[in-house]
């Protein structure tokens, strides 16, 4: 993945977040602050959504200077959601990204992988959602044949109701083909 630079506010943010760290921080990356930094979806979102703070003795920490309601949260209007509840791939660890390397001299910020970030968002699946995924598809593009081949190998065996998520990755990929149609005509 070709290295960019984190642009404005998300820079600040986590130069500020860098600059109170006493030790190596690591964040695994996940929802909207990815599809927006990384991939460059213009769309709002205020939370840098992580699945794992690392090393774990730095999580309340974090959340106590970055978090909701936090002085740094006030002064940039954004902060780290620590995700409790996400369905993601297994294996996904196997994938992380390092995103934005060499910018800050403690946090080192990893992503799941597009494939990953997408299959994240089926369960919840609200419009955002499927704003994003559309947008992946276009921009990275998704390979559908992958998408599909994750969901059903590491992500259905985990599910609390595969035969809903099935419908629904399945509606996905006919809409991501549509809109790939109308793009050729």
């Amino acid at each position: 993945m070709p290295s960019k630079p984190l642009l404005e506010p998300w820079y600040s943010f986590l130069a500020d977040v860098d600059a109170h760290a006493s030790e190596p921080v690591e964040l695994e990356c996940i929802g909207g602050f990815v599809v927006t930094a990384l991939h460059g979806f213009a769309r709002p979102t205020a939370d840098v959504d992580v699945l794992s703070i690392a090393p774990g003795n730095q999580r309340e920490w974090i959340l106590r200077i970055a978090g909701k309601g936090s002085a740094l949260h006030e002064k940039h209007g954004l902060y780290i959601e620590y995700v409790t509840v996400a369905s993601v791939p297994e294996n996904y660890e196997d994938r992380l990204l390092e995103i934005f390397p060499d910018t800050f001299s403690r946090l080192r910020l990893l992503a799941l992988d597009p494939y990953d970030i997408a299959l994240s968002k089926l369960e919840r699946n609200n419009q955002r959602d499927r704003e994003d995924v559309k947008f992946l598809a276009e921009k990275v593009p998704l390979d559908l044949k992958i998408l599909k081949e994750r969901y059903l190998r590491e992500l259905r065996p985990n599910l609390g109701n595969p035969a809903r998520e099935d419908l629904t990755i399945q509606l996905w990929i006919e809409a991501i083909e549509e809109l790939r149609a109308k793009h050729q005509l």
